[in-house]
């Protein structure tokens, strides 16, 4: 097989929304497994994702990344808002759209996510029975807590305070807020209070996804902090799932994550463990890209 996998652009329907997607296509006639991927908080298709899509499509599996609604090539207002339920409405309007294409396996098709998104194929492999395996990278899984930990005692009060004026400000003008991804300066307000991330998606916006813009709505941060993945997790008993957690994570929390994949039931789930890692690693470094999507592709060749 080929090398190189061009991938197809083209769109699908979510909600009364068009969703701009990239579909990686194996050689041959198929009919293909599939996994249907998407990205973290302020995420479009081009970051990271075409390296793991470009490795399952060397492998004989299919692949559609897409932008969510209001983000990249995708339609949607308020633009860069971040809505969990509405992003895994669009993982499922994304598995309704493949599932009819003729080349796949209706009944072979995963689901991958990083960061955020790698909460939601938790979510997405406990609530849509299509879901045959997932893969979490670096996961969110606990919205509360992670924020609280990232941000400390005081910065957590600042944000929460932040957003709760924003929220007043909507109800009494009607504007809408948007905070920064991240801080250029630490102890500034942004959602992820992480300089040195601000620098690497920086980098990331120039080599591969000039798409990406750094900012999200207030309530976008507000609706993080009711998210959890946790009362999903008895769900997945039987459900073949790999976590891929960085053991010096402190955006998303290594500790929370492996909590979370203790309490997945059975013995169909699998853990990599990155070590000498950060949550950082897997977009900046390409070669460790690279070996942690070829681990990825196996899963699903094993599983779909």
């Amino acid at each position: 097989m080929s090398s190189t996998i061009v991938p197809e652009s083209l769109s699908f329907t979510s909600d009364g929304h068009r969703l701009a997607a990239l579909y990686y296509r194996p050689e041959g006639d198929g009919p293909f497994p599939c996994v249907v991927m998407a990205g973290g908080w302020c995420y479009v298709k081009e970051l990271a994702q075409p390296t793991y899509a470009a490795a399952l499509a060397r492998q004989g599996i299919a692949a559609l990344i897409f932008d969510y609604r209001g983000f990249g090539g995708s339609d949607g207002e308020p633009r860069q808002h971040i809505d969990p339920a509405a992003q895994i409405a669009d993982y499922r309007n994304a598995i309704d759209y493949i599932e009819t294409r003729p080349e796949i396996d209706a009944d072979r098709i995963g689901v991958w996510g990083i960061s955020y998104s790698g909460g939601h194929v938790l979510i997405l492999g406990a609530v849509d029975p299509r879901v045959k395996a997932l893969c979490g990278i670096v996961p969110v899984t606990d919205g509360y807590q992670n924020m609280r930990l990232a941000h400390g005692t005081l910065g957590f009060r600042r944000l929460r305070q932040a957003i709760l004026d924003a929220r007043r400000k909507r109800r009494a003008t009607g504007e809408v807020t948007y905070f920064p991804h991240q801080p250029a300066e630490e102890g500034e307000l942004a959602t992820w209070p992480f300089p040195r991330s601000k620098k690497t998606f920086a980098a990331l916006k120039q080599r591969e996804a000039p798409a990406y813009i750094g900012e999200a709505t207030a309530e976008s941060a507000d609706l993080l902090l009711g998210y959890s993945v946790f009362p999903y997790l008895p769900r997945l008993l039987g459900k073949p799932a790999l976590l891929v957690i960085a053991e010096g994570d402190d955006h998303t929390h290594w500790d929370l994550a492996l909590k979370a994949y203790e309490q997945i039931p059975g013995t169909a789930k699998d853990l990599l463990v990155i070590s000498n890692a950060d949550h950082l690693t897997l977009y900046a470094d390409r070669d460790r890209q690279h070996i942690v999507a070829g681990r990825v592709a196996g899963f699903f060749q094993d599983n779909l």
